[in-house]
């Protein structure tokens, strides 16, 4: 394996869906087609797909990397989005889907330089901790 290109989510209604995901996140859309919005990740995206019949399930959920963990965390609680119990920051959507939340600074993913700077994100560093775990695996400096 070597990456994701992108999550698909199931959703009652993609019009919502999008709608919800723009107030807890600055996002631009990728694309639409029928039945499906595609939210822009730089070189990633993530898929929301309408008509499936969503079921929450208690453990299946996906890391979402951001830039501003507080900041999502203002938004979900101006949105009335009930964070969910964990060590760090989780919420679900309207449709049960379960999303983590984590800090680009803190994590080893890395995305490419030409990448960051066309999101406009190219001053975003990397906590020891994560460089250490980079080097370790061979993939850092």
């Amino acid at each position: 394996m070597v990456g994701i290109n992108h999550i698909a989510l199931a959703v009652g209604d993609v019009d919502e869906a999008v709608d919800f995901y723009s107030r807890i996140f600055d996002l631009e859309l990728r694309g639409r087609v029928s039945g499906m919005a595609f939210l822009d990740m730089g070189d990633q995206f993530l898929a929301l797909s309408e008509g499936d019949d969503p079921v929450p399930d208690g453990r299946r959920h996906f890391g979402l990397v951001v830039d501003d963990v507080p900041g999502v965390r203002r938004a979900l609680k101006e949105a009335g989005v009930e964070e969910q119990p964990s060590r760090g920051l989780r919420f679900r959507d309207p449709w049960g889907n379960l999303v983590e939340v984590v800090q680009y600074s803190e994590v080893q993913f890395t995305k490419a330089p030409p990448v960051l700077a066309g999101m406009g994100l190219d001053s975003l560093g990397k906590s020891e901790q994560a460089q250490r775990e980079l080097r370790d695996k061979g993939l850092g400096a």
